[in-house]
């Protein structure tokens, strides 16, 4: 072929998967608006995104599969479920038409295949669909991007529906319009996609459709949530300001509140749970939960997959992390080592707490690991070092395959991503939804000597966890297929 007929090919072959990519657009938003089914493709969602982001999505399976998968084999999935009647879930279109190219014979029909795979997820009759009321105690960074991922993740209600938000002071109409521009704009995670209106007179903000009462309070006891029509809540506490039992429990005596989760390692007998590995764990009559830290998140799902297939004699974890609000910009006071130097300009060795935070998700690993961290002047995405002596030897093509399967099918693929993108660097993992991404180029292995790589946005991926684990013990986690 003429390399003028290959050009024309090549084009024309682009030009049919944009077509399609357009096509599916609707029926992505048919699924979301009218039935609250979230379609994703390898958990990438595939909600509020543009044809374009639909066919980077799709080549991005490549890494995981060895081959691109193309916007022809995820459509007429994408068609056959509206078909069905379905209550509200997050379904992969990936790993669908994966088991649907794997059981071709075996079912008349796609839409067969998908009343079969899906039997749990179609709807009963007089089948309700619970929500929870969320307070955010405190808008920080943290409190900002779950701010976000709730309002994104609402659907039309039947979910975590966040009514309100506390901050310290007494307010006025400067600092509603503040906090609505700290929400609408961020330096490291872009523009908010949506709309935000200051209502002055209500001390609210409207956010795509979501009334979002802004509460001012200096203790979390004194607030009475009945008066804004919030009852039986769930509090998020991202201040980091409270974090064993008594002083959370000031929540819990607040008119409205039935629920708190600290969006922090808890202290004490806090139950720290990280999601995907220990949640099922939690006694059913808590009242307050700790969701770990970001590192904790990040090593945790790693770790027990290799702990559970190789077994894990004792290692190291070294975590290169950016830089937080903790530390100072310039030079200044501060009650820990180092972390007064300024951090924009400077490496800083500190300390963490996921090594010895790790036995309590892990119980298994409990003495074996260390840590340590060295602060970087990076604004988000950390890097996880995890120096392990593995009870049975391997290889790197082996640990790398375990990895990779685990990001494809089980129990942790909403906590596990997977690359094999030989330029990847920090800044291109900034709003990846997974707790770690595990950096397959950069694994080592010799025999019992294993050392992977794991990225993580420890601010962006976190607050997904944090979302995960308060659907769970709110009650209202949908049914998944992942």
């Amino acid at each position: 072929m003429a390399v003028s007929e290959t050009f024309t090919a090549e084009l024309g072959a682009w030009i049919e998967r944009e077509e399609l990519a357009h096509q599916a657009i609707p029926i992505i938003g048919q699924l979301w608006l009218k039935r609250g089914v979230e379609p994703l493709l390898f958990r990438r969602s595939l909600v509020n995104q543009s044809p374009l982001d639909l066919l980077q999505h799709h080549r991005y399976a490549r890494e995981l599969l060895g081959r691109e998968m193309h916007i022809q084999e995820t459509l007429p999935i994408l068609r056959a479920l509206t078909e069905l009647a379905l209550q509200p879930s997050r379904l992969d279109v990936g790993r669908l038409v994966l088991e649907w190219q794997e059981n071709l014979g075996s079912y008349p029909s796609i839409e067969a295949f998908l009343r079969s795979e899906l039997a749990e997820a179609l709807d009963k009759r007089n089948a309700s669909y619970p929500s929870r009321d969320v307070v955010l105690y405190g808008f920080g960074r943290i409190g900002r991007l779950l701010a976000r991922e709730l309002i994104n993740s609402a659907g039309h209600g039947n979910d975590l529906r966040l009514r309100a938000i506390v901050v310290r002071g007494n307010g006025n109409a400067a600092d509603l319009h503040k906090r609505a521009g700290l929400l609408l704009q961020d330096s490291v995670h872009g523009p908010f996609k949506g709309t935000i209106d200051v209502l002055e007179a209500q001390s609210a903000l409207l956010v795509n459709g979501h009334l979002i009462q802004v509460i001012y309070s200096n203790s979390p006891s004194e607030v009475d949530y009945t008066a804004y029509g919030i009852d039986d809540a769930l509090i998020i506490d991202n201040t980091g300001k409270w974090r064993d039992r008594e002083s959370l429990s000031q929540h819990l005596q607040a008119k409205g509140t039935s629920l708190v989760l600290l969006t922090a390692p808890g202290k004490g007998d806090i139950p720290n749970v990280v999601y995907g590995i220990n949640h099922d764990d939690i006694p059913s009559d808590e009242t307050i939960y700790a969701a770990a830290s970001c590192t904790t998140n990040a090593i945790s799902p790693a770790m027990k997959v290799i702990s559970d297939h190789f077994g894990i004699d004792h290692g190291h974890v070294e975590t290169v992390h950016s830089y937080t609000n903790d530390q100072n910009l310039l030079d200044n006071f501060h009650a820990k080592q180092r972390r007064g130097r300024g951090a924009p300009l400077n490496m800083v060795i500190t300390e963490t707490g996921a090594s010895s935070a790790i036995s309590k998700v892990l119980p298994q690993l409990a003495g074996k690991i260390t840590g340590s961290a060295v602060r970087v002047p990076t604004p988000n995405v950390s890097l996880a070092i995890l120096n392990l002596h593995l009870t049975r030897p391997t290889n790197k093509e082996d640990l790398n395959q375990l990895l990779r399967k685990s990001s494809l099918m089980g129990k942790l693929v909403a906590q596990i991503d997977y690359s094999a993108d030989a330029e990847i660097v920090s800044s291109d993992l900034i709003g990846n939804s997974h707790t770690t991404i595990i950096d397959s180029l950069a694994t080592i292995v010799e025999g019992h000597k294993a050392v992977v790589y794991a990225w993580y946005d420890n601010e962006f991926g976190y607050s997904c966890q944090v979302a995960r684990l308060a659907r769970k013990i709110a009650g209202v986690d949908k049914f998944r297929y992942y």
